[in-house]
């Protein structure tokens, strides 16, 4: 009985052998296996056709294959992972407008400036400008100085100082419009685009479809839209748990349900500062001088004086309020797309039907509450509108960038 068993383990031996042998020979006929490819891992052989791949971006006479080492990243950018969200205001409507209710959309991944754009960074985009355009262009270019004078009131030293002293180099930019915005993201598009070329040692004659296909161009600056804004200031990743639960929802970009600080753990020995630059009641901008919790800024702070969200973005409410891409409507909401939701024109909600000037194409909706705003305006879920061509010393903006391929590189 034992020899019979021997004799069995012999005869799968080889039949295992003759198994392999035959598998062999039948992957050197039919080619070579393949796994898994990536941007950064292609592979040498095209999965298609079993050609060999030309990784010469300089042989133009055979298909070159571009191998991402990296991923492209914009200079102050943060990488914002898309996915499912539940937009709309989270908490009593006390203004009655009624113009955001909650839906469920989900968003596709992007980048956002970390922080606002700032004095020193538009300066820059105006001495640039000066060498692409003409002078009264550049003109029309810069902030408006005046949106700090009121009548009733001695904001001159703002006039002549916020955007021109470097002491304020690092303060959000003011006074500028809609228009200006859309402007200095182009600019900033262009800019960077020739600084990655020169770095790369690209033909400046190179078309932008050839640099595309050779993954050294970065997409288009642009301003995010409404849904992009908000689910970024959200930024409900700090509640995520394992089962997709989300147990608390945030009124505002930070945990807790209050404007100060809950916690003695991101800002260790903070417990109770104020989590945002904003106005904290009739007349009273900053607290009491001296006081310890108190925020202390009477007009627009540094971009990186608060703490960041969960997505590392700074003041994605108070300081400023910002400008988004989308028209203004009332019924958005209800009107909106769930994927990438954004609103280009009155598509729907036709401005006839609201009898008044202040619903038109070229309303622009602005979020996030500001430094002259009471903490109602901070919650994400909140919207105002403006005429693009409107500036005001509490409305600036930051850019985004659409995220182009996966992150497996």
């Amino acid at each position: 009985m034992v020899k019979s068993n021997k004799n069995m383990n012999y005869v799968f031996a080889a039949f295992l052998m003759l198994s392999m042998t035959f598998m062999a020979s039948c992957s050197k006929n039919n080619g070579p296996t393949y796994g898994r490819r990536t941007a950064g891992s292609p592979g040498k052989i095209s999965a298609a056709t079993g050609a060999d791949f030309n990784f010469d971006q300089e042989d133009t006479t055979q298909f070159t294959v571009v191998k991402l080492k990296d991923p492209v990243v914009g200079p102050k950018l943060k990488y914002i992972q898309g996915g499912r969200a539940v937009l709309g205001t989270q908490e009593q409507d006390v203004m009655a407008f009624r113009d955001n209710a909650e839906r469920t959309v989900t968003i596709a991944s992007f980048y956002m400036d970390e922080t606002e754009v700032t004095n020193l960074d538009y300066k820059e985009f105006l001495f640039n400008m000066r060498s692409r355009t003409s002078a009264d262009s550049v003109k029309r270019l810069e902030p408006r100085e005046d949106v700090w004078t009121e009548s009733l009131s001695y904001n001159d030293v703002y006039s002549t100082y916020y955007f021109r002293h470097p002491g304020f180099n690092f303060y959000p930019v003011a006074g500028v419009t809609w228009e200006q915005a859309n402007a200095y993201c182009d600019w900033r598009t262009i800019y960077v685009n020739e600084i990655y070329r020169e770095k790369e040692g690209l033909d400046s004659t190179m078309s932008k479809n050839l640099l595309i296909e050779r993954g050294v161009v970065l997409p288009s600056y642009r301003l995010p839209n409404e849904a992009e804004w908000e689910y970024a200031a959200k930024a409900m990743i700090g509640t995520q748990y394992l089962d997709e639960n989300q147990e608390n929802g945030r009124i505002y970009p930070w945990d807790g349900r209050g404007v100060r600080n809950p916690y003695d753990v991101k800002r260790k020995g903070r417990q109770g500062d104020m989590l945002a630059n904003f106005k904290r009641g009739r007349g009273d901008y900053a607290g009491i001088a001296g006081g310890v919790s108190n925020d202390g800024d009477i007009i627009p702070a540094n971009v990186y004086e608060y703490p960041p969200n969960d997505f590392g973005l700074y003041n994605m409410s108070g300081n400023m309020n910002e400008w988004v891409e989308d028209v203004y409507r009332p019924l958005s909401y209800q009107d909106f797309e769930d994927l990438n939701p954004l609103r280009r024109d009155g598509t729907n909600d036709n401005e006839e039907a609201y009898r008044t000037t202040l619903i038109d194409d070229n309303y622009r909706v602005y979020k996030g509450g500001s430094w002259r705003d009471v903490a109602y305006w901070l919650s994400p879920g909140t919207r105002r509108f403006m005429h693009q061509d409107s500036a005001t010393n509490h409305i600036g903006f930051r850019c985004a960038m659409i995220s182009v391929g996966a992150d497996d590189m």
